[in-house]
């Protein structure tokens, strides 16, 4: 059984225009986090590459507008390779740090854009990606469906590593698959900032019995630039995303946040231990599985349309 580890969860924000730079600020926040003892770091969702809150590009029901072709061409723009600088940078932050590192983005994979989130090790760099596989609402209109090709999990010294990005965590399905893969650091990147998502985490980390690490950008107008169109207004003090990052425990108790105050890094001790003892009367994949009754059947093969790392 491994010791008790300090994680961190990173509540920051992007530069939606400006991808590198937002890479190097993340990097920067990942040597923070490790120099206070983090060996895990979880971002937040569409991190390096933005979340285009508030936008609508140009997409009323059977019409498209030139302006929203213009948002598009610049949001794709934005986006990154996976052989980019951007990733070269977070790997290096990884190397140098020894942290393993969660990092939301957006992927670019010739015209079709991806919510991604990117698992970083130390020792060996990019070692692995979840796309997202249900975009909520108007992201389809932006981005593409993961596939069940890219729901991996890492083992480590702290424990089993995965990632489930923003609404997939309302998916009882993909948060089973997690649970039989043995997740027991569960890192959930997340646009949503409502007060019923540290509920909802709490509920996962209770029904996974696992540890939850939730982090979320905190951003204004400012940092979108006067091209983005915002259905919340154009006033730059207006608060895009407001946090709420947090992380609980595999009982149910907010170790960490949430926090809606501004930019910060959140700090936990987690003891690996503290699982086992947590399934001791709930284990949602053995002795409270009642595989007699529930079978569940994931698809892992990979689409035509889905390239691999």
């Amino acid at each position: 059984m491994s010791k008790p580890f300090t994680a961190a969860v990173v509540q920051m924000a992007a530069n939606p225009n400006d991808s590198l730079a937002t890479a190097q600020a993340a990097a920067a926040k990942l040597r923070e986090a490790a120099a206070k003892g983090a060996k895990l770091v979880v971002f937040p969702e569409a991190l390096i590459g933005g979340y285009p809150k508030g936008a609508s590009f140009g997409a009323p029901i059977g019409m498209r507008k030139a302006e929203g072709r213009a948002a598009f061409a610049r949001y794709h723009a934005a986006a990154i390779d996976l052989d980019g600088p951007e990733v070269a940078l977070m790997a290096e932050a990884t190397a140098e740090t020894g942290a393993f590192a969660v990092v939301g983005v957006i992927e670019r994979d010739g015209a079709t854009l991806y919510c991604t989130a990117l698992y970083f090790d130390g020792e060996n760099g990019l070692v692995g990606k979840h796309r997202k596989l249900m975009p909520t609402a108007a992201e389809r209109l932006v981005w593409g469906f993961g596939d069940g090709s890219t729901l991996p999990t890492f083992k480590t010294e702290m424990g089993t590593v995965g990632a489930v990005i923003c609404w997939e965590n309302y998916m009882p399905a993909l948060r089973m698959h997690m649970y039989h893969q043995g997740v027991s650091l569960y890192c959930a990147p997340t646009a949503d900032d409502r007060d019923t998502w540290l509920p909802t985490m709490q509920h996962i980390a209770m029904e996974g019995r696992t540890f939850v690490l939730t982090a979320c950008q905190y951003i204004t107008r400012a940092a979108f630039g006067p091209d983005h169109e915002s259905a919340l207004g154009d006033d730059p003090d207006t608060v895009m995303m407001r946090g709420g990052s947090a992380i609980v425990g595999p009982l149910g108790a907010v170790l960490a946040g949430p926090d809606f105050s501004g930019e910060t890094i959140l700090y936990a001790t987690l003891d690996p231990s503290e699982v086992m003892r947590a399934k001791y009367d709930f284990d949602v994949t053995g002795h409270y599985g009642r595989p007699d009754v529930f079978q569940l059947t994931v698809d892992t093969k990979a689409k035509l349309s889905v390239k691999e790392i």
